[in-house]
């Protein structure tokens, strides 16, 4: 919950198998380098296959969006 907000989150979670997803997660978190490499099998990608995001308020009503 933030600011009186909060998110749903739903649909199918597909793992990405791709070296090049791997190498960009790890660019966008530079952090997680530490822990992990694109070739050791310490990190998984997931993404959302037929998703959706519903945020919910107490002062407006819910927006949709598909991922």
């Amino acid at each position: 919950m933030n600011e009186g907000r909060w998110i749903r989150i739903e649909g199918t979670v597909k793992e990405d198998l791709r070296r090049e997803a791997r190498v960009a997660m790890l660019e966008d978190n530079p952090s997680l380098k530490k822990l992990a490499s694109p070739d050791n099998g310490t990190m998984t990608v997931f993404y959302f296959e037929n998703g959706t995001a519903t945020i919910f308020s107490f002062t407006e009503g819910p927006k949709v969006i598909t991922l």
